[in-house]
């Protein structure tokens, strides 16, 4: 297999950032799989919990939270290599502020729905 171009240039980085920097992105996709779990919960759970079609959409949006985490993840991760071969500093992410924005509106809105059963 051919590897892609941005791995030919700059140099090789210290293999333990390069581990650190995969131990990083497994740390995402490990936070998206449980997302995707919370959604899935939900899913079979909707019956039980507040309105129907409110918590079948909270579950929709966790997972397509998960599914763009993953991206972001190997975005994040491609792009501190290649920070990392060039000698420059490591690049932010989106990916924090809105994990932490749409886990709270989603946390707040569960919480509404079972005060509201109860």
């Amino acid at each position: 297999m051919r590897e892609p171009q941005w791995r030919q240039e700059g140099t090789e980085p210290d293999y333990r950032f390069s581990l650190a920097n995969e131990r990083t992105f497994l740390a995402w996709i490990r936070t998206a799989l449980a997302l995707l779990a919370g959604g899935v919960l939900l899913d079979q759970f909707s019956t039980k919990l507040g309105p129907h079609l409110v918590v079948v959409a909270l579950a929709v949006v966790l997972g397509m939270l998960a599914t763009a985490l993953c991206g972001l993840a190997y975005v994040r991760w491609r792009a501190n290599e290649v920070a990392m071969r060039h000698a420059r500093k490591l690049p932010g992410t989106l990916a924090i502020p809105l994990i932490s924005a749409v886990t709270l509106v989603l946390s707040a809105v569960l919480v509404f729905l079972l005060m509201v059963q109860a």
